[in-house]
Formats: C-alpha cells, sequence, structure tokens
C-alpha cells in the first residue's frame, strides 16, 4: 500500500500556489528535480493527475485543484496540530495567524493589540484584513486560523463565538435642523442618496437587507473600500449612510455629521470569532475572544452606548 507523505503534500501545495517548478522548490528550499519527484509520487499514490506540464507553465487538473485545497487544510491543521503540542500548558502562546474584515479592523486592533502585548507577551500575532468571502477561503485552506467577522458564518466546517452587538447610526450631513429627539427609520432613508462600501462588503449587505433595497439604484459605492470615505463623502453633503456603533469615535470624529439612533428594533450586526472546528486551539480562540470584549469597552461610542454582550458559543453540525 502507497502512503501519502506531508513532505509531498508541502511540495504539491507550494506548486498549487505559484504554478511553477523553479518557484516552488526555492520556496521549500529544495531542488527542482526533488520537487518534481515527490509530486509524481503524490500523483501515483492518488492515482490521479494533479497537474498539466506544457512549455507555458504548470496547470492543476480539475481534480488537482480539489486536491490542493484539501492538502492546504491538512497542513493547515499539522501546523495547529504542532502549535498545540508546543504549547499545551499556556494559552495565546506562539504564532497565531487572525482575519479580520475592514468594517472591523480599524476600530477593534487598535484597542486589542496593547490588550494582547500586555497580556499575552508570547503570542507573535499576525494581522491578515480581507473581505468575509477571502477569510472563510482562507480560514478553510489553513492560511490563517481565526477570523473576527459579522455573523453568521454558513460553513459546515467552522465553529464560530458570538461576542457583541454592534448597533447602526444613520449618518447625516450635519444641517442643524434634527432635534435630540430624532430616531430614524426606513422612510427617513427612502429617496435619499444613500451610500455604501462596494460590492463584496457584508456591511453593504447588512445595509441594503434594514432598508428593503430590493433594487439598488438609489445606492453609491463609488467604488469605496473604506468607512472613512464614505463618512467623508456623507460630510461633504453628497449623500447618507448606515455607520456600525463601533466606528463612531474615530469616523465621526471633525466631521461635520448628524448621527441619528433607529428606532427599535435597531439594525444590528452580530460581531464574533469562527475557526476551523477541527483546530485544537479552541482555548486560544475563546481566550481571544475575552480580549475582544475587554476591548470593545474601551471603544468609545458616540451617543448610543457600547452595546456590548456576552459571549456564547455556536457550533455548525455536519
Amino acid at each position: 500500500m502507497s502512503y501519502i507523505t506531508l513532505k509531498q503534500l508541502r511540495y504539491f501545495d507550494a506548486l498549487a500556489r505559484v504554478q511553477h517548478f523553479g518557484r516552488a522548490a526555492d520556496a521549500c528550499a529544495v531542488t527542482q528535480p526533488a520537487l518534481s519527484m515527490q509530486i509524481r509520487e503524490l500523483e501515483q499514490n492518488l492515482g490521479l493527475p494533479l497537474i498539466e506540464r506544457s512549455r507555458s507553465g504548470v496547470q492543476l487538473t480539475e481534480k488537482g485543484r480539489d486536491i490542493a485545497v484539501r492538502a492546504a487544510r491538512i497542513l493547515g491543521d499539522v501546523r495547529a496540530l504542532v502549535e498545540y503540542a508546543q504549547h499545551s500548558d499556556k494559552v495565546l502562546t506562539g504564532s497565531l495567524r487572525l482575519g479580520v474584515i475592514p468594517s472591523i479592523a480599524p476600530y477593534m486592533l487598535p484597542p486589542l493589540l496593547p490588550l494582547v502585548r500586555e497580556c499575552y507577551p508570547e503570542l507573535e500575532l499576525h494581522v491578515r484584513e480581507t473581505q468575509t468571502a477571502n477569510l472563510i477561503e482562507e480560514l478553510i485552506s489553513g492560511k490563517i486560523d481565526v477570523m473576527l467577522l459579522a455573523l453568521p458564518v454558513d460553513h459546515p466546517d467552522i465553529e464560530t463565538l458570538e461576542l457583541f452587538k454592534d448597533r447602526f447610526v444613520l449618518a447625516l450631513p450635519k444641517d442643524g435642523k434634527l432635534s435630540g429627539q430624532v430616531r430614524a427609520d426606513k422612510e427617513m432613508i427612502a429617496g435619499e442618496r444613500l451610500l455604501l462600501l462596494e460590492e463584496g462588503h457584508c456591511l453593504r449587505d447588512q445595509a441594503l437587507t434594514y432598508c428593503n433595497l430590493q433594487q439598488v439604484d438609489a445606492v453609491n459605492t463609488f467604488g469605496a473600500s473604506s468607512l472613512s470615505t464614505i463618512v467623508e463623502m456623507v460630510s461633504a453633503g453628497f449623500g447618507i449612510t448606515l455607520l456600525p456603533e463601533m466606528s463612531l469615535a474615530i469616523e465621526a470624529r471633525g466631521r461635520d455629521l448628524e448621527l441619528v439612533p433607529f428606532v427599535a428594533p435597531e439594525p444590528t450586526r452580530t460581531v464574533g470569532l469562527a475557526w476551523r472546528q477541527t483546530s485544537p486551539r479552541k482555548k486560544d480562540f475563546e481566550e481571544l475572544g475575552q480580549l475582544f470584549l475587554k476591548a470593545r469597552e474601551s471603544v468609545s461610542a458616540i451617543g448610543t452606548g457600547n452595546g456590548a454582550s456576552s459571549a456564547k458559543v455556536k457550533r455548525k453540525v455536519r
């Protein structure tokens, strides 16, 4: 019986990522013939062609692409297992790769990072900021260990930890006509020019869902990938937007905005952590969640409080 080795998977993972034998060999610190031999043995052991070799380069076969995803996942679990064994008597030590979505990272990382350094100086934290779909793909493939994002995450291999509710407020250009008793509703948004982040950001989808906007003709994104750009447009009188409460201390500072809370039930998003069910580092992630709750307490929201709630674990079942 033929056996697949971790070396074969590592070499194939490198080749799948760069799709070039020379660069993959350099990444693995081996010669090109050595790497090529291991790839051939992997194909023989699996009984499948994984790559197409041609003068123009290397391409993965359809089965090769599926195997590449599975190989990356296995290697990620092996790395996590080794780290767990090395630091099993402690939490939050060694290397941890954290993914964060762009509508959370600028507001939660500044209070979090000093807490990490103070409470867990042995933790080597690596941060990756990108959209939700990218983070889920990278989590499943083992490129990151845990991610902070808006829940829910609909994937059978992912476990989640709810941390807190983040309410939305309506941001309008400041004109001095609104009293402090005014509360926003969907009718206040109707007919206005609603500015939102570009497609791919979950914050955009959450706002559209609340506003019941099936047609997005009235929505203008300007190709914006950051809330700061949107807020500048609102402040200059080009439209209105929905802002998450955690962003107000930064985004509303020094800008001419009216910030109006919504009538009940207020639109909210649930912020939490997510990781692979197979990861042996659940205790690390739960402790990281506690750090995020402490960091949340130090985020001074304007006018509406912090809205933090207790953590609750939810697990996806196959």
